[in-house]
C-alpha cells in the first residue's frame, strides 16, 4: 500500500450520511471517491452481462481484478462508471444486491477486490466510504472516521428518501431491516463494523449535514497538513 498519497477513511452503517460527508470532503479537498459499498455489486452487475456464474471463484476472482471501475460526481451524487458507462441504476436493484451477496463469500473474489480497492489510492488523495475502510483496507489512513446514527434515525431518513421519489415506505419494516444489519455486520467474524482505533466517531443521530461536515474537517485538518 501506498503511505505517501492521503487517505480519508470514512466508515459507518448505511443511512449515517457517509455518502454525503465523502462527497462534501472529496470537493473540499479535490480528492477521488471510492464507494466501497458499490464494488461488490458492479462485479456481480458485470458477471451477469459477461454471464458469468456467481460461483465460478477463479472466473470471478480474475473479473474483480480487472474491473475498469471509476466513482464520479453526477447530478450531486456519486456515479459508478463501468468501462465509462454510467451503472448506477443497475447495480441499485433487488436482484445486483442478491448476486453481490453470493459473490461477497468467495474467498479469492474479497482478496481481488481489496486490491481492486487499494488500487484507487492516487494522487492528489481518497475519500473511502464504506464499512472497513480504516481497519481493514486502509488501516494507514491520514485521517479516520466513523459516523454513526441511531437505527431509529436511518429508518427515518430511509422512509422520507423514499416517500420523496414517490414511493411507499414501511416504517416498521425498514427499521427491522437496518437493525438485522446492524447485528449481522457488527457481529461478523471477518472485518466487522466497528470504529478503528484512532478515528473521530461521529453520531449524527441529532446534527445536521452541514454540522457533521464541519466537525469532520476541523478533524481532518490536524491529520493533513
Amino acid at each position: 500500500m501506498t503511505t505517501n498519497i492521503p487517505v480519508i477513511a470514512v466508515d459507518g452503517p448505511g443511512g449515517a450520511g457517509k455518502g454525503e460527508l465523502c462527497l462534501r470532503l472529496s470537493r473540499k479537498y479535490g480528492f477521488a471517491i471510492l464507494d466501497s459499498g458499490a464494488i461488490y455489486r458492479v462485479l456481480a452487475y458485470a458477471a451477469i452481462v459477461k454471464d458469468i456464474a456467481l460461483d465460478n471463484e477463479d472466473e470471478l476472482a480474475n473479473l474483480a481484478a480487472n474491473l475498469n471501475l471509476e466513482f464520479k460526481e453526477i447530478d450531486n451524487q456519486v456515479a459508478v462508471l463501468l468501462d465509462g458507462e454510467n451503472v448506477s441504476s443497475h447495480i441499485r436493484n433487488e436482484q445486483a444486491g442478491n448476486a453481490a451477496s453470493k459473490v461477497a463469500v468467495l474467498p479469492k473474489v474479497r482478496a481481488a477486490l481489496l486490491q481492486r480497492q487499494r488500487d484507487f489510492q492516487k494522487l492528489p488523495g481518497l475519500v473511502a466510504d464504506g464499512r472497513d475502510m480504516g481497519t481493514v483496507v486502509f488501516p494507514n489512513a491520514t485521517a479516520k472516521i466513523f459516523l454513526d446514527a441511531s437505527a431509529e434515525e436511518r429508518a427515518r431518513r430511509r422512509v422520507k428518501q423514499l416517500q420523496a421519489k414517490g414511493l411507499e415506505a414501511d416504517y416498521d419494516a425498514i427499521y427491522k431491516e437496518i437493525a438485522e444489519r446492524d447485528q449481522r455486520d457488527r457481529n461478523r467474524p471477518v472485518a466487522p463494523l466497528k470504529p478503528a482505533a484512532d478515528a473521530l466517531e461521529l453520531d449524527s443521530t441529532t446534527l445536521s449535514i452541514e454540522e457533521v461536515v464541519n466537525k469532520a474537517i476541523e478533524f481532518v485538518a490536524t491529520k493533513i497538513k
